[in-house]
């Protein structure tokens, strides 16, 4: 199959309307911070479970068969703290840590996927907000990012989706291919 028609992949968590606008009140407050960077579109805001890549549609479909396989129970999730990821000790994302009982969906994700896709190593449940070029003080901000203090909110999901992205200028364009919703175990 031709690598242009592969299409950039991956299984991730939608979140409910009371914590989008908690993070876009939590972006406004970045915003304020000089930076060069992006924050992340409101309509984007997910947290990825497992980045698949850029693969063929014909893996995509065993990817779609093998994850209605996965049993699962309705989420509880809550919103943690802020923290940014660094290179060099300059911040290039920021993101928002999601707790709950998440990791157990990851690794059956994980597993069901284990002949098709190497297991994820470092996985870390986060949501990311901003992606940062450059910012003048380093270390100033990644400290005022340390004392954001994001509403405690908790929420439930009963689904995960197997989306696709496609890249562009004004940013990523998600598409879902499928929703997987919990089963009563």
């Amino acid at each position: 199959m031709n690598p242009k028609n592969n299409l950039r992949t991956f299984i991730c968590i939608d979140f409910p309307d009371e914590v989008i606008k908690e993070i876009a009140r939590l972006q406004n407050l970045i915003y304020k911070q000089k930076f060069v960077g992006k924050l992340t579109e409101l309509e984007n805001l997910h947290v990825t479970l497992k980045f698949l890549g850029e693969i063929p549609e014909e893996t995509i479909n065993k990817v779609k068969e093998k994850l209605k396989e996965i049993k699962f129970p309705e989420l509880n999730l809550k919103i943690g703290e802020a923290g940014t990821f660094s290179i060099k000790r300059n911040p290039r994302i920021v993101w928002i840590k999601i707790k709950g009982d998440i990791f157990n969906l990851q690794k059956q994700i994980d597993k069901s996927l284990n002949d098709l896709f190497p297991e994820e190593k470092r996985f870390m449940s986060h949501l990311t907000i901003a992606r940062i070029k450059y910012t003048k003080n380093s270390e100033g901000f990644r400290e005022y990012i340390s004392k954001l203090k994001p509403k405690k909110l908790q929420f439930k999901t009963n689904s995960f989706k197997l989306k696709t992205s496609e890249l562009t200028p004004k940013g990523p364009i998600y598409t879902i291919v499928e929703e997987f919703r919990s089963k009563n175990i």
